[in-house]
């Protein structure tokens, strides 16, 4: 199906369309309506019934939606149908957290291998059996192997030196913890994770609160 223009607003709803349909299906439910979904997820059924009708609506008019069809449409729409190789820039504290987390692989993200400046940790461990390698082999290893995603959790002094190098190396995606928007040519992905962002913002909510 040719999909329309979806708002970045849309997008962002989906992966927690995914995640609650994910629930629904482990738990045995077979159909819900836009509004049992809406009062799970607190956001109203006419927006759930907007967002789907993006992508075809999926629902019937009387039953609902079937979850197992709607899970695995919307994990098709996310790209989670297929297995996306990775390699993540850095291995030191979060780059290790990021690499353990095998919940990536069960949504098709595999890490295969860490990247690090740090002669001590560069073929001396590995990390749930990812060995990290040093980044002075970073082209040599994307020349043998078909990465499409690269994290970067690298400090931001050296996050556009290396970010260069990833697109000239053809990558087609950064996910980056690098504390820093980074600048890269049309057509590579770039999602930027700013963490202290974040916190800023639930430091905000709470003042709001008192």
């Amino acid at each position: 199906m040719e999909q329309k223009e979806v708002s970045q607003a849309v997008i962002s709803r989906l992966p927690r369309y995914y995640r609650y349909l994910g629930e629904l299906k482990d738990e045995g439910v077979e159909r819900i309506s836009s509004n049992e979904l809406s009062e799970r997820m607190s956001v109203t059924s006419s927006q759930i019934r907007q967002d789907l009708n993006h992508f075809g609506g999926f629902g019937q008019q009387g039953y609902g939606y079937h979850v197992e069809t709607l899970y695995r449409e919307i994990g098709h729409i996310l790209g989670l149908d297929k297995t996306h190789n990775m390699i993540g820039i850095g291995a030191g504290n979060l780059g290790q957290a990021l690499a353990n987390y095998a919940n990536f692989e069960k949504r098709g993200f595999r890490i295969c291998a860490l990247f690090d400046k740090n002669p001590a940790l560069v073929g001396t461990k590995t990390v749930r059996g990812i060995e990290i390698f040093s980044i002075d082999d970073l082209e040599d290893y994307m020349k043998d192997h078909d990465i499409e995603i690269a994290v970067m959790t690298i400090p931001k002094t050296s996050s556009e030196g290396v970010s260069a190098r990833l697109c000239a190396c053809g990558i087609k995606a950064i996910w980056n913890f690098s504390h820093t928007d980074l600048d890269v040519p049309e057509g590579i992905v770039v999602e930027n994770v700013h963490l202290s962002e974040s916190l800023m913002k639930l430091s905000y909510a709470m003042e709001g609160k008192k």
